[in-house]
Order: C-alpha cells, then sequence, then structure tokens
C-alpha cells in the first residue's frame, strides 16, 4: 500500500523546516528560526492527517 500524498510532503516540510530552523540558529536571524520552525510544525501537522487519512482507507479496504 502507497503512502497518502501528505505523509510524504509534510515529510519533506519537516526536514526542511528542522534545516531552516539550524541555519537560522547558527547565523544568528530569528525569523529565519521562527520560520523554519512553522515550517516544521505545519509539516508534522501534515503527516499526522496524511496518517489518518492512511488509516481510514486500510479500514475501509479490509471490510
Amino acid at each position: 500500500m502507497d503512502m497518502d500524498k501528505d505523509r510524504i510532503k509534510g515529510s519533506f516540510k519537516q526536514f526542511s523546516g528542522s534545516i531552516k530552523e539550524t541555519a537560522g540558529k547558527l547565523v544568528g536571524d530569528k525569523k529565519m528560526e521562527a520560520d523554519g520552525k512553522a515550517e516544521k510544525t505545519e509539516g508534522e501537522v501534515q503527516n499526522a492527517v496524511g496518517g489518518i487519512k492512511d488509516t481510514v482507507r486500510e479500514t475501509i479496504t479490509k471490510k
């Protein structure tokens, strides 16, 4: 079974947000750091939504 697109996109946003957050910390750019945190959180939510979709899809196909 394939993963939901939201899970894939969410994972990528989490990863890129973490990189942006870390880069912001390293260079002392508070805006970049905050943007990275926000992007990472958005990715976590999107990944969770995709996980719920996968669970619902699995439940429906089992019946």
